[in-house]
């Protein structure tokens, strides 16, 4: 897969559980290394994600700082207690590892794997972080920017045979939600520990770009309001 990226001149990638072409199983161990090595990867055919995580890499410190692929796997709706539980199938980068990663092979029950595939296992680093999500308006291009913080998983999860990272979503997870659902965020994100929302500002600012942050001031009110406003400019353009 490395040699015909180089080849080719490629940086980023993307592949489907679905059509192995003759692979006895999804290689998810080989899309952990390669996105430790800076190249950009998105799920099940997801070309946007997979070109943000490759950017955000090179944005990071040396050229790839703690960035991966993610998604919302699950939340944790205790009262008091809301957290949303990062997670894939299989590939999340162990740049975002806390720890020495395990290489472990389970059962995947989706796609046609043949045989079990191994991947990368660990919990990820706490900190503050961001999540990234670009999506296509139809006219134009929406970047969305959420601040979290990342903690140290609040119980054991021996039989969740996957990498994962916890965290708060700001401002909180009902409003986050709320939030991201109203701004048009997407199911899979770029989650970087190393760049900011102040980078993506200025890097949506040189593409022009479309810039959404939701922050721990944000309300669903006056993020209603300021996509309204925003959607008239980008009209007038």
């Amino acid at each position: 897969m490395k040699k015909m990226m180089d080849r080719e001149g490629c940086m980023a990638f993307s592949n489907t559980f679905q059509d192995l072409y003759g692979m006895e199983q999804l290689p998810g161990l080989a899309s952990q290394h390669l996105m430790a090595q800076g190249y950009g990867y998105g799920g099940e055919g997801d070309w946007k994600v997979s070109a943000m995580t490759a950017i955000l890499k090179a944005m990071g410190e040396g050229g790839n700082g703690a960035s991966g692929f993610m998604e919302d796997y699950t939340y944790h709706l205790v009262e008091g207690q809301e957290y949303s539980l990062g997670a894939h199938m299989l590939e999340v980068c162990p740049s975002l590892a806390a720890d020495k990663p395990r290489i472990e092979t389970h059962h995947l029950g989706i796609g046609m794997n043949e045989k079990d595939p191994a991947r990368l296992v660990f919990e990820g680093k706490a900190g503050p972080a961001i999540v990234v999500s670009l999506i296509d308006m139809g006219g134009r291009l929406r970047l969305i920017v959420q601040d979290i913080e990342c903690v140290k998983p609040i119980l054991p999860m021996p039989n969740l045979p996957v990498a994962r990272v916890m965290w708060r979503a700001m401002p909180d997870l009902t409003t986050g939600v709320e939030c991201w659902i109203t701004a048009g965020g997407a199911h899979h994100t770029v989650l970087s520990y190393d760049v900011s929302a102040e980078m993506m500002r200025d890097w949506a600012r040189m593409m022009d770009i479309e810039f959404v942050h939701i922050s721990k001031d944000t309300t669903p009110e006056k993020l209603e309001e300021e996509l309204l406003v925003r959607d008239l400019i980008w009209k007038l353009k």
